[in-house]
């Protein structure tokens, strides 16, 4: 099965997001939600620890479930079916998800640089953004940016959606950087979300 195989979405889309830390990727999406710039809804969020993302969707009245350890693929699948979930959003979720049949091509997540570079477990945030700034003093590149992408069952590695890029200024650190692609982030992961949902929409077209 491929993406364009899956059964035709809900309008909105549903979507379960996955977090573990500010819950600020969260906060954009719910923001394009309500603009309605992106036909979706949040129907549940796991968490990997107790986290501020965690208690933004429990203010959010959104179903909560805060899990440790490695999620069970039974309980993914479970939790899936029952909020008849589309898309599997992950926003800063840390650990590596198990990639079931119910959720395969159905799982994104967004990394902040240029995919296939600087990806991989225990690449995130400013450890990313350091080994960017470093790159660029040696000359290897002049640009970062995010990469939309499909999840698989290895870190970072599954196929592009959406890439922006932005340039990296010889005065960044880690935070000037990481602020400049998370302005990116905010504008391409909707973008994807949107594109994924017209994509599905066409695929399905003939019903």
């Amino acid at each position: 099965m491929s993406f364009d195989a899956l059964p035709k979405f809900h309008s909105p889309a549903r979507l379960m997001v996955l977090l573990s830390g500010s819950g600020f990727t969260l906060d954009n999406l719910n923001k394009h939600i309500a603009s309605g710039d992106l036909s979706a809804e949040i129907s549940v969020v796991i968490a990997s620890k107790e986290c501020l993302g965690a208690q933004k969707a429990r203010d959010a009245e959104v179903e909560t479930h805060v899990h440790s350890k490695t999620l069970d693929p039974a309980l993914l699948d479970e939790l899936c079916a029952k909020h008849e979930i589309d898309l599997v959003v992950l926003a800063g979720y840390l650990k590596l998800l198990p990639i079931t049949d119910r959720v395969r091509h159905r799982v994104i997540n967004i990394h902040p640089a240029l995919l296939p570079n600087f990806g991989g477990q225990g690449m995130h945030g400013a450890i990313v953004h350091r080994a960017v700034i470093e790159a660029a003093k040696q000359g290897e590149l002049t640009e970062s940016g995010c990469t939309v992408h499909f999840a698989d069952e290895h870190y970072d590695t599954g196929s592009t959606i959406v890439q922006l890029r932005c340039p990296v200024k010889g005065t960044d650190c880690a935070q000037e950087l990481g602020d400049r692609v998370f302005e990116l982030e905010c504008q391409a992961y909707p973008q994807a979300i949107n594109l994924l949902i017209d994509r599905n929409a066409n695929a399905n077209s003939h019903e």
